[in-house]
């Protein structure tokens, strides 16, 4: 049940949604009149109540399809204008972390926020130079003092609500309230963690590195703490400002297409990916307008999939720009998205009414979240159970649409998409990646086969036979000598082509080649057909 704790809480949000008048938002009447606009209103409620509700406002500022454009376009405000705290305290907060005064490490410190949001607020600086080696611009991040404490207020109020329709919901066991709410909270605390959030722009920086896509700033470790990170500062084009990067004559169509490439890239290619793109961590680079270049800030979010779920992800888009409907049937099915009694004919017909309309349109005339919505409704007839891992994924997918519908609205979602899963297949099965999976795998299931064999002579079967596994460990053992007697036979033919290249060298001869080339040859050639014969061993 509800702590007293919670109860008052619930009851300050009702304050708030009450005195600021929300209903409104939801289309319904009130009582009074008031003196700002609802989106206004709605603005500074969200921020009133705190982190939590101000991470849900930005996502909503991403869908201007979903939200009238005057709601839209204020609680974008959320996403780098929520009232700042005072920059002495932020200068404070950061001497204490690094242990010197700001003079001493930066050249520069302007106590004036250069943005600041619901976690934490970003102040400009710059660093002291070395010798004659100039010092470089930065930002330093400084997490909101005392703001672990307002999220675990409302991430127990969240828990306690969803204990509750866990009990109480028939909607419960398929919605796994309990489970989506670990996850939130997950993603959440770890955003307070400036040392993660530094290891994320980190990798995310190697990944990309060189590319012409997207670039991603230095981090400064020396100067990192939990609370306080410091990177190289970015200088661009806020993505949402449309009108000045037409002024700049920006190739608008090109840079819609690689945001689209560089997500789809980081979920399945790198399967790491930034999971925060709302406007206001993301920048445009104008410095080339034909080839412009993403600009990535605030890595506290990130996301990553099980190999199971990304291959399953990965096949039902491409069995979706195929239209292949029953693939998709079949897929829900296979990875348990959906109960193994639905029928996959009655599933594929529900999905086919759902995509068949939306294929070959451009965004400006299709809304891939509502169609999103649609889905979701569709699968509930067949009891589809949300999966919690996958909820940030389908939150970047609608930030994502939603960056794209602002910059250009005729943006081909399914057309720049396809040929980047089509490549991530082909790659995935090709010969070579198979190869070096069964070489970093192999060594690690030889060592855990005598295991298994110890288990199954004390009866633990778990219905794999014993000769089942001595099959298994015999085959391995052959591919292994199969391997080294490829590997000694190219090596020894190698050998032979050395002697035979080498000047100054005078060998007996024998058929205008030294008789030791033609030994070695001789033996590496018998040692490397031995190994392809089909049953070698």
């Amino acid at each position: 049940m509800l702590s007293p704790r919670q109860l008052r809480r619930l009851w300050q949000i009702r304050r708030v949604y009450r005195r600021y008048g929300l209903a409104e938002a939801l289309g319904k009447p009130v009582r009074r009149s008031f003196p700002e606009p609802i989106g206004v209103r709605l603005r500074k409620a969200l921020e009133e109540l705190g982190p939590v509700f101000v991470k849900f406002g930005q996502a909503l500022s991403t869908r201007p399809d979903i939200l009238p454009p005057e709601l839209a376009g204020e609680l974008a405000k959320l996403q780098d204008q929520v009232p700042a705290f005072p920059g002495a305290e932020a200068r404070a907060l950061v001497e204490q972390a690094l242990g010197k005064s700001v003079g001493q490490v930066f050249a520069i410190f302007d106590d004036k926020p250069l943005a600041s949001a619901s976690i934490a607020q970003v102040h400009a600086a710059r660093l002291k130079g070395e010798g004659d080696e100039p010092g470089f611009d930065v930002v330093v991040k400084v997490v909101r003092p005392g703001i672990d404490k307002q999220i675990r207020r409302d991430v127990d109020l969240l828990h306690a609500l969803a204990q509750l329709a866990e009990w109480f919901s028939p909607l419960a066991p398929r919605l796994r309230p309990k489970e989506v709410v670990t996850e939130y909270e997950k993603v959440i605390f770890d955003e307070l963690d400036l040392l993660r959030e530094a290891a994320n722009a980190s990798q995310l920086r190697r990944n990309w590195l060189g590319s012409e896509l997207i670039y991603h700033p230095l981090v400064v470790w020396e100067l990192c703490r939990p609370n306080v990170m410091v990177m190289e500062r970015l200088h661009g084009v806020p993505v949402d400002e449309i009108a000045t990067l037409r002024q700049r004559n920006v190739n608008i169509q090109l840079l819609a297409e690689r945001g689209v490439e560089i997500f789809f890239r980081e979920v399945f290619f790198f399967n790491f990916f930034h999971a925060d793109m709302h406007p206001g961590n993301v920048f445009v680079d104008t410095s080339d307008p034909d080839n412009p270049r993403w600009l990535a800030l605030d890595f506290g979010i990130v996301g990553s999939l099980t190999p199971d779920d990304q291959r399953y992800l990965a096949e039902n888009f491409v069995a979706f720009f195929d239209q292949d409907y029953r693939r998709v049937a079949e897929l829900h099915v296979e990875s348990g998205w959906v109960p193994a009694e639905t029928r996959v004919d009655e599933f594929e017909g529900a999905i086919r009414s759902v995509c068949e309309p939306i294929f070959n349109k451009p965004l400006s005339e299709l809304s891939f979240g509502l169609f999103l919505v649609r889905l979701f409704e569709v699968a509930r007839r067949f009891d589809m159970t949300v999966q919690p891992q996958l909820v940030l994924l389908q939150k970047t997918i609608l930030q994502v649409e939603g960056l794209g519908r602002q910059l250009y609205p005729d943006l081909d979602l399914w057309k720049t998409a396809k040929p980047l899963m089509t490549e991530w297949m082909r790659e995935r099965m090709s010969p070579k990646r198979v190869m070096a999976q069964l070489r970093r795998q192999g060594p690690q299931l030889l060592e855990e086969l005598p295991r298994a064999l110890s288990r199954l002579a004390q009866g633990e079967s778990g219905g794999v036979s014993r000769a089942d596994l001595e099959r298994l460990t015999q085959s391995f053992r052959r591919e292994q000598q199969r391997n080294r007697r490829t590997m000694i036979g190219a090596t020894l033919m190698l050998s032979a082509l050395v002697i035979f290249g080498l000047d100054g060298y005078r060998p007996a001869i024998w058929n205008g080649m030294p008789a030791i080339s033609w030994l070695l040859a001789a033996s590496g050639l018998a040692l490397w057909l031995s190994a392809r014969r089909p049953d070698a061993d």
